[in-house]
């Protein structure tokens, strides 16, 4: 071969596009991502009983929505700039919104349009008016139904979910709970059920079902296979947050969950974190917390924390008794959105000039990188294992904000980047907060106002060469901060005293009249001590105390909250909290506050 055929030779080969590096996803799970934002609906008799989780046993004639309108919660939310909907077709208390065939236990017995009525259909119906995708929550435990625990169950789960993927158009997410077995209705038996939450549900049959029904669909769980929980229920992902988990090891119920909130980097299998969480510190409508509606600031920081972490966003809204998005959540998550739209308004490198420390041919050069294009990108040659980019802005500039997006089609790449500006003749380290470790699908950094003709990118480790789509940048207008204003809430004084693991008991000091306790699990991802089920004693003498509340403290292991538990007005110097039954068997009951009022 001749000299020049030779360099033509090294030169198409220079231009050849960057080879994909496995775990991929696919074509599907990179438009999910693409959709950022979209909402939960919690509805159903929990609703009107005033409980987030249902016990199986509220009567079908509690369930009666007046003003029940599916088109009000999907103009809200479009309004909201959400891309889909999501509703609880069946919560853990077996209650179903669709008119299944295959129990008693649904819409279909109820005073709502006498029977006639289809939340599942109506929603779908308004979601396609509003151009939003439709998905739905099929919970796999079932607190109501007798044969729940045997395999009978199993067959009648399939049964309602091949109902909902064949019935109801197409469904762009199916949610399957991590929460399986426990204590429940069970037909009257009233008693707790265990199951194999590896083996039971045969989960594997579901992926085929999905796959043959609903082949677009992304399917939720612990572990995916098509998205994964983030591991909490706050609404955030960890700054280094891997689209990875490790193939078959994470399973609904998984014991080391924190490991969710940033993916596993060694993982094998494309496995995309959603980050869960509610406008209100429950799951469903209860009117006690219309005051303590995420704020819009709030809102913000956690769509900083999730979809600018390399994550999705589904943001619950509890519709109320009349059937409706209440009027100050529908408020608060429209100016959410409009608090977004405003902090990304215009992107301040548009005209920017972008030199690369390596460019791979001129078909992925930088100016892909302000394009607008998603599906051209900046890419280096083989063997680069360091990059950078300089970024000149026509004249010196006032920016907050920093937003990167790697080429996800062919693989999460970057490990590790830091960013400098230029200020005054000497390079600062930009100072946002956090670890700047992995990118993804989207990275939004937050920093202190500056003003710079300069910004410096590095590269400094990745998986491969490579493969960036976007660098913009944005002045956000000035806000009062991230943190939601907590309630004060005071109570009595009081010594407490652990009797045994299971029991703690308050001395008030003197007699005092009371109503409520509050109770605030250990916050942090290594918490111990929550309790599950609890039984309230009060009296004037440790030895003839009377029971004055009982229940469940339900989805505290995932949503440690306040918990508050009001009951009668009652006269007593002692108070004691037992624990009926902890969420880990054999721990001792730990808080980290109590209030009693």
């Amino acid at each position: 071969m001749s000299l020049l055929g030779c360099v033509m030779a090294v030169q198409a080969a220079a231009q050849t596009a960057p080879a994909p590096i496995a775990p991929l996803p696919s074509k599907h799970q990179v438009a999910w991502q693409q959709m950022e934002t979209y909402a939960f609906i919690h509805f159903g008799p929990n609703t009107f009983g005033n409980r987030e989780w249902g016990y199986g046993d509220a009567p079908l004639e509690s369930f009666t929505p007046p003003r029940l309108d599916c088109e009000q919660w999907a103009k809200t939310l479009h309004d909201a700039g959400m891309k889909g909907i999501i509703i609880t077709a069946k919560h853990h208390d077996g209650f179903c919104l669709w008119p299944t065939k295959y129990t008693d236990y649904s819409v279909r017995n109820t005073p709502y349009k006498n029977g006639k009525g289809d939340i599942v259909g109506e929603l779908s119906a308004a979601c396609k008016k509003y151009g939003l995708k439709f998905g739905v929550y099929l919970s796999p435990w079932d607190r109501h139904q007798a044969f729940y625990g045997t395999p009978l169950y199993v067959e009648y789960f399939y049964a309602q979910l091949e109902e909902l993927l064949t019935q109801y158009g197409d469904i762009f997410e199916i949610w399957f709970d991590g929460a399986n077995g426990g204590d429940g209705y069970y037909g009257g038996a009233r008693e707790e059920r265990t199951i194999d939450r590896r083996t039971y549900y045969n989960f594997p049959r579901a992926w085929k079902m999905v796959e043959r029904l609903q082949p677009q669909a992304i399917i939720f769980s612990d572990g995916g296979p098509g998205c994964r929980w983030v591991g909490n229920e706050k609404g955030y992902a960890h700054a280094t947050n891997w689209s990875f988990l490790r193939g078959n090891e994470v399973y609904p119920g998984y014991s080391r969950y924190w490991e969710l909130q940033q993916g596993h980097a060694d993982g094998d299998t494309w496995t995309p974190a959603e980050c869960d969480v509610s406008i209100r510190p429950g799951w469903f409508y209860h009117e006690s917390e219309d005051s303590k509606v995420k704020t819009v600031d709030y809102l913000t920081d956690l769509y900083y924390r999730s979809v600018g972490h390399n994550a999705t966003f589904l943001l619950n809204m509890p519709v109320d008794k009349e059937g409706r998005i209440h009027p100050i959540d529908s408020a608060r998550v429209v100016d959410f959105h409009k608090r977004i739209c405003a902090e990304f308004k215009t992107d301040l490198l548009a005209k920017a000039k972008i030199k690369a420390s390596n460019v791979r041919g001129k078909q992925w050069g930088t100016a892909n990188l302000t394009d607008g294009n998603y599906e051209t990108y900046w890419s280096i040659s083989d063997g680069t294992d360091k990059a950078q980019l300089t970024i000149t802005l026509p004249r010196n500039t006032r920016l907050n904000r920093l937003m990167l997006q790697e080429y996800i089609p062919l693989g999460q790449r970057v490990q590790r980047f830091s960013v400098s500006y230029l200020k005054g003749k000497e390079w600062a380290q930009l100072s946002v907060g956090e670890e700047t470790t992995t990118v993804g699908y989207k990275r939004l950094l937050r920093f202190a106002t500056i003003e710079t003709r300069q910004i410096r990118i590095s590269f400094d480790a990745m998986r491969g060469p490579i493969c960036l789509s976007t660098v913009a940048a944005y002045l956000a207008p000035e806000t009062k901060g991230a943190e939601a204003k907590k309630e004060e809430v005071k109570g009595v004084d009081f010594t407490a005293t652990a009797e045994g693991d299971n029991v703690v008991t308050f001395d008030l000091g003197g007699e005092q009249e009371i109503g409520s306790l509050r109770y605030l699990p250990q916050q942090g991802d290594d918490r111990k001590g929550l309790v599950a089920n609890y039984e309230i004693y009060a009296g004037m003498e440790k030895d003839a105390m009377q029971r004055v509340a009982e229940g469940e403290f339900s989805n505290i292991r995932n949503n440690p909250v306040m918990q508050e538990v009001f009951f009668t007005p009652t006269h007593c110097r002692y108070v004691q909290l037992h624990a009926t039954r902890m969420v880990n068997a054999g721990e001792k009951i730990a808080y980290q506050q109590v209030i009693i009022r």
